[in-house]
């Protein structure tokens, strides 16, 4: 079996989501569903079916977790040798070559990946360049514009 690998900080705060699910929104649905039916006929109580609606979503977010979590590898970035080399859960700065602006991006899993807090998937086109690269390299990027031009400042493991 595939496992998927995961960042120690992915992994809880995944399981802080399904801590949050089970004993909380699950709880809160369950209830609301129990008041909408006390108040009566069901076929047009439509707090009952947006109740119904919101459990389903519930249940399903909660078997997802459920199923990416037992098919996670964790790997704890804090206990990777630092070398100079880009590997996943590293965090890299890197330096347009085309404007010299600056960006800093953390190579971590799909399910943890957001683009806005600087953590890109490890299947991503940028991830992919970056791998096995080391400070100093320059690394072609293609991207929906074209190709660019990156060179990799540091390598952090955070």
């Amino acid at each position: 079996m595939n496992r998927k690998p995961l960042t120690q900080k992915g992994s809880e705060k995944l399981r802080a989501e399904l801590r949050r699910l089970k004993t909380g929104d699950r709880p809160r649905v369950i209830q609301a569903i129990a008041e909408a039916r006390a108040h009566g006929d069901l076929s047009e109580n439509a707090e009952y079916h947006a109740a119904r609606e919101q459990q389903g979503f519930i249940e399903g977010r909660i078997k997802q977790l459920e199923h990416e979590l037992s098919h996670s590898e964790i790997i704890d970035v804090a206990h990777l040798p630092p070398t100079s080399r880009v590997v996943f859960g590293a965090t890299v700065d890197l330096e347009d070559q085309d404007d010299a602006s600056e960006v800093v991006f953390q190579i971590v899993g799909e399910l943890e990946a957001d683009v806005r807090l600087g953590l890109i998937s490890i299947t991503s086109p940028i991830a992919r360049a970056l791998v096995g690269k080391s400070e100093g390299d320059v690394v072609d990027v293609a991207v929906p514009g074209g190709t660019r031009a990156f060179e990799i400042v540091a390598v952090r493991y955070v």
